[in-house]
């Protein structure tokens, strides 16, 4: 038991540095191609052909490859080239309780902006990424999904589970 609260305690110094600056993580399990198709469900769908927006709303999934984005708004951002119905997005803004699985990795947060043509997610408000038994909570995640490198910013806390600790 001593050796289970000495670990732990090992654990919690280590983690301390990150609670005042950034941590580096890693997202996702393999690359990801911004020109896959991105399918969008949802319980509504509103469309403003002058300005190029579309606002799904109600139980919304977002899938693009391997990854799942859920949100109760997304917003669509199409970009002013793809006048010709050729349906360019630029970008796809996510509002209310936002979680991301791409492969076994999850983020959580607020709100999430994908930019599809840099493959980055920027994601605040209360962020909490999951990596199987480890958790990392911060204000603001970015993560370029091209090469799943990640960081989180402002209050970081991190929890890493030692190997063999019992959940």
């Amino acid at each position: 038991m001593k050796r289970f609260i000495a670990l732990n305690l090992f654990f919690l110094i280590c983690a301390a540095p990150a609670l005042a600056q950034g941590t580096a993580i890693s997202f996702g399990s393999s690359e990801h191609d911004g020109n896959l198709p991105v399918e969008v469900t949802s319980e509504e769908l509103d469309v403003d052909q002058s300005t190029g927006i579309a606002v799904f709303t109600g139980d919304v999934l977002v899938i693009q490859g391997e990854m799942r984005l859920f949100a109760e708004r997304v917003t669509v951002e199409y970009t002013p080239q793809s006048t010709d119905d050729s349906g360019g997005i630029n970008r796809v803004l996510a509002n209310g309780e936002v979680t991301i699985v791409r492969g076994p990795e999850a983020a959580e947060g607020d709100d999430a902006v994908y930019t599809l043509a840099t493959g980055m997610v920027v994601m605040t408000g209360d962020v909490m990424v999951t990596q199987g038994p480890n958790v990392v909570l911060g204000d603001r995640l970015s993560v370029n999904l091209d090469d799943g490198a990640g960081v989180v910013e402002g209050n970081v806390k991190t929890i890493f589970q030692p190997a063999g600790a019992s959940e």
